[in-house]
């Protein structure tokens, strides 16, 4: 056992008598080590009930004869932190994580992990983690928030932020937002549409890392408690058969985890996600892969905010793994991956069945031929944009206006809700990127501002920065280069025309090449808006969306 490291020989009697100290007897000792890794907090709704699913963990770990050990991860609320200074600190919490896990793993030789994540960056934080540790990993999340209800209706977060546009536009009294104020987040779990935690959650059943609902079963039922359980017999059984994280994350499961992302119509910050998962295990993930799966996977769900159906009903419709079936059914899923099962995708799945076929539309009548998310390249993004499309109109597919630049979140939201934006405008947000913001942070706010004034059909929001998973609309996010090195989007000027093609794949500035060459030899980099701390280390070291916003080491 790895933990032997620590703990066995007299050179270690030292380490023993420390683990005296918290209380382990010699029996415990000789038990294999297993790293809980809890993200319990009080501050994140969806990680308010993790203290009882690591109880559940615990428990199950113990019964199968491993000695479970908690130890923390850190968790950001991006609705809480959104439309402040304090989303710069969301996307970098994801390699926090991933680097205070990999340190406290190795500094005490875990034998195994459980990770206990819920919401969006802590996700996959944790899988990149476990794809470094290389150690039995199983994944069992906090599960998703119960959908509101007001006035016979389902309601979620991005109704919420809706709700605040509808206000500006006059179009809902403000006793009316303190109605949806008080109903579209009822219970605790990650919030309940097809946003970025849950569709982070999902593909870890798709990459093979967490168990059969593991993404989909609500935070308050009971069977999450029974499935916490199970994640502690799952690791002890993996340990036992030598099953390791990089035996299950192969790049076959990413390609596997991006074909059902299509088929989910996941957030479009998957693309930021699964790429540095992919770095993780040597895997050189281009963005680009998204345009040639999607082309041939089905789009088979609309959930919130895509559509009208939320997370609890993916579950009642049979979870991920019905959606993996009617994918395998036509070939599009490699079902000789391995999983937390101890047994491959195939046999997984097999007896998965759709049982709502409104939820799920089958292979043969989806919503869309091909899938929900869609990179976009062209002069305006070389190294291409992400878009949802799944939750975009059809009047939108296809737009051309002319651009409404701003250089930070700020100054946009203040030009739409102050009625400054008409229809056929592309609004640009940019000097908000990775680096440049730093931190790359949502544009929840501005997409669900442009919602709640009426514009929705018809106007576009693009940017170097990146969207929630609550936003819908022509909103096309993680341009790249981004503006604080010198991309195309620095060179936009008001009343240029920006003509986008999603079917097209394309996205275009009208601006001559001679022209833009002339903008690029004036335009000088921006002093950093940040100078101290995490953020401005973060800053230095961060890639472009199109890579993942992964780290690397400044080279001279």
């Amino acid at each position: 056992m790895k933990s032997d490291n620590m703990k066995s020989g007299m050179q270690q009697a030292p380490a023993r008598s420390l683990l005296n100290a918290l209380g382990w007897t010699a029996e415990e000792m000789r038990k294999p080590v297993v790293g809980i890794v809890s993200s319990f907090n009080e501050i994140v709704p969806g990680h308010m009930n993790l203290d009882k699913i690591t109880e559940a963990v615990k428990l199950g770990v113990a019964e199968a004869g491993g000695m479970p050990v908690v130890v923390p991860a850190i968790a950001v609320c991006d609705g809480i932190a959104m439309g402040h200074i304090g989303m710069k600190y969301s996307l970098v919490t994801r390699d926090l994580i991933a680097d205070s896990t990999e340190a406290l793993a190795i500094a005490h030789q875990f034998d195994a992990l459980v990770m206990i994540p819920n919401c969006d960056k802590n996700v996959p934080g944790l899988l990149m983690a476990a794809a470094r540790l290389d150690l039995p990993t199983v994944f069992v999340s906090g599960g998703p928030m119960l959908a509101g209800h007001i006035h016979g209706q389902k309601r979620s977060l991005s109704s919420m932020f809706e709700a605040v546009g509808a206000n500006a536009a006059g179009t809902m009294s403000e006793e009316e937002v303190r109605e949806y104020e008080e109903k579209v987040c009822p219970s605790c779990g990650s919030c309940s549409g097809m946003y970025t935690a849950n569709s982070m959650n999902c593909l870890t059943e798709a990459l093979g890392m967490g168990l059969r609902g593991n993404g989909t079963i609500p935070a308050v039922y009971s069977a999450r408690l029974r499935l916490a359980k199970q994640a502690g017999y799952a690791v002890m059984n993996l340990l036992e058969k030598g099953i390791t994280a990089r035996k299950i994350m192969t790049k076959d499961a990413i390609l596997n985890a991006l074909t059902v992302d299509m088929a989910l119509g996941c957030s479009t910050n998957s693309m930021l996600h699964l790429p540095a998962i992919a770095h993780e295990i040597g895997f050189d993930f281009d963005i680009s892969f998204a345009n040639p799966i999607s082309e041939k996977t089905p789009n088979l769900c609309h959930l919130a905010p895509a559509g009208p159906t939320y997370m609890e009903d993916l579950n009642e419709a049979g979870g991920v793994y019905a959606v993996m079936k009617e994918l395998s059914d036509i070939g599009l899923i490699n079902t000789e991956c391995m999983t937390v099962n101890g047994v491959t995708i195939g046999e997984s799945i097999k007896n998965a069945v759709n049982l709502n076929p409104e939820v799920i539309r089958p292979v043969d009548n989806p919503y869309m031929k091909t899938g929900g998310l869609a990179v976009l390249k062209g002069n305006l993004a070389p190294d291409g944009s992400v878009v949802k499309r799944s939750a975009v109109v059809p009047e939108m597919m296809q737009h051309s206006g002319p651009a409404r630049v701003f250089d930070c979140e700020e100054d946009a939201i203040k030009a739409i809700k102050g009625g400054k934006i008409v229809a056929g405008d592309v609004v640009v947000i940019r000097y908000e990127g990775p680096k440049g913001g730093p931190g790359m942070r949502e544009m929840l706010n501005p997409t669900s501002a442009i919602a709640g004034m009426g514009l929705g059909s018809s106007v576009a929001l693009i940017t170097d920065g990146r969207f929630s998973g609550a936003s819908r609309g022509a909103s096309i996010g993680h341009v790249s280069p981004e503006a604080a090195v010198g991309g195309p989007i620095a060179l936009v000027e008001e009343g240029d025309i920006i003509e986008i093609d999603i079917p097209g794949l394309s996205i275009n500035l009208k601006v001559s090449d001679e022209e833009l060459a002339a903008r690029k030899a004036k335009w000088q980099p921006r002093e950093p808006r940040v100078t101290t701390g995490y953020l401005a280390r973060y800053a230095s070291m961060v890639t472009s969306g199109n890579r993942g916003a992964i780290l690397e080491i400044p080279r001279n």
